[in-house]
């Protein structure tokens, strides 16, 4: 599966999301996406399926437990890729801020020009 099939999915990258903060059980993770998607354990367990197939988690036992965890390769290869656009909304961003910057700017101007009236 293409990685971005995988992250197209908004259950998975939030699954991903809260595999961030480190390693969680599956019934934890369930328990959220459950909870925030209104999707049954069973599909759950499929989107975790995805991801650890896919290379984008990994899931080690602990007793009865299943840890999963992000495997970080597969987003160091969309980042690179990703890497080739970046200079398309940087410039933008970038310009973006200067804007944002010249409208605090001339708001204090004009607040301080009221004020001194």
């Amino acid at each position: 599966m293409h990685a971005f099939d995988v992250l197209g999915d908004p259950v998975r990258r939030r699954i991903l999301e809260l595999l961030t903060s480190g390693e969680k059980a599956s019934g934890e993770v369930s328990a959220v996406i459950r909870e925030e998607f209104g999707i049954s354990q069973p599909a759950v367990s499929q989107h975790l399926r995805v991801l650890r197939e896919s290379g984008f988690a990994s899931v080690r036992a602990e007793g009865t437990r299943r840890l999963y965890a992000v495997e970080t390769g597969p987003l160091r290869e969309v980042d690179a890729w990703l890497e080739r656009f970046r200079g398309f909304w940087e410039q933008r961003l970038d310009a973006l801020g200067t804007e944002l910057a010249r409208g605090k700017r001339e708001r204090r101007l004009s607040e301080e020009a009221s004020s001194d009236e």
